[in-house]
């Protein structure tokens, strides 16, 4: 794929260097490859593979059939199409056609072998949420925030044809410059596209509420609520508040303490092992907590339900 960007010799870099150069390990994406087509006639017949394809169209006018649909794609259009999902390709007859193709998957979050993210959501996760949620086999993105993305393109495409000192090492890092600025570009067409009091607001809202019930013992932040549903920590605040009347930390919170409450009435476990249980880093913390909420201490609360 990337081949023969550095021919100056071994002997010249040290062994770990050497191998950092050549190494896409440690990238989150891995590219399986970058076409580049100039024909009048360029055509895709049912394709179907294991890995994702980004179709940027420079030049020209063309139709794809994606599991049954048809998305017409002109110049500066960039379609996404999610693995195994069925397609073909036509241009428009008479329309001079340039394209840059990019076949990619993602790298399988593997800490034995050294392989970690930033976050737990990764750029694959929000593709497939994204698309899940709004155009099924794939998505198209919208002109005015494709600028940064196509600039970026072509210097991939520039680098890869050059083969001069370090290539392969600089188009490593613009792929993964890429692929940040699309996660932004996927993330704030989600968030312009959820309209207020819509029935997707209140599902997204439901999704993040079933998320801290199904976690609520962890250790939780706002970022890692927020992050689940792919919106920002302010917008999704505001949401989330407006539909259940509860800031996120605070539903959370409510969510420990009545787990803690069914504990205390109906279990023997001590206050201090409860409040593990539920999320607490401590006990005083939790002891605080809970009578703040309930106006009892833990153990005023289980001597009242026992009596």
């Amino acid at each position: 794929m990337f081949e023969g960007a550095n021919r100056l010799g071994s002997e010249l870099f040290p062994k770990t260097w050497q191998e950092f150069m050549h190494s896409s390990g440690y990238m989150p994406v891995v590219i399986n490859s970058i076409e580049r087509h100039f024909s009048d006639d360029w055509s895709q017949t049912h394709s179907n593979h294991e890995y994702y394809e980004m179709v940027y169209a420079k030049k020209g006018i063309s139709v794809f059939e994606i599991e049954g649909i048809k998305v017409t794609v002109g110049p500066n259009d960039i379609i996404i199409i999610k693995p195994h999902k069925m397609h073909t390709l036509k241009v428009r007859e008479g329309s001079t056609c340039e394209f840059i193709v990019l076949h990619f998957s993602f790298a399988m979050r593997d800490s034995r072998k050294g392989i970690t993210y930033p976050s737990d959501i990764s750029i694959e996760d929000f593709i497939n949420f994204y698309t899940g949620q709004h155009t099924g086999p794939f998505l198209k993105l919208k002109v005015n925030h494709k600028n940064d993305i196509i600039t970026l393109l072509n210097r991939i495409v520039a680098e890869q044809s050059e083969e001069q000192f370090g290539s392969d090492f600089l188009v490593h890092l613009l792929i993964l410059e890429l692929f940040v600025m699309i996660s932004r570009v996927l993330k704030l067409e989600w968030e312009r596209s959820i309209l207020e009091d819509s029935p997707q607001q209140k599902e997204l809202v439901n999704l993040a509420v079933q998320f801290i019930r199904d976690h609520y013992e962890r250790e939780i932040s706002l970022n890692d609520i927020c992050g689940y549903v792919f919106l920002s920590p302010s917008y999704f605040a505001r949401i989330f508040k407006k539909e259940t009347g509860y800031s996120p930390i605070s539903f959370l919170i409510n969510t420990r303490i009545e787990r803690a409450k069914e504990l205390l009435a109906n279990t023997d476990e001590k206050a201090s092992e409860i409040a593990l249980s539920v999320g607490f880093s401590t006990q005083q913390r939790f002891n605080e907590t809970f009578k703040k909420i309930t106006g009892m201490t833990p153990l005023e609360y289980r001597k009242k339900m026992r009596t």
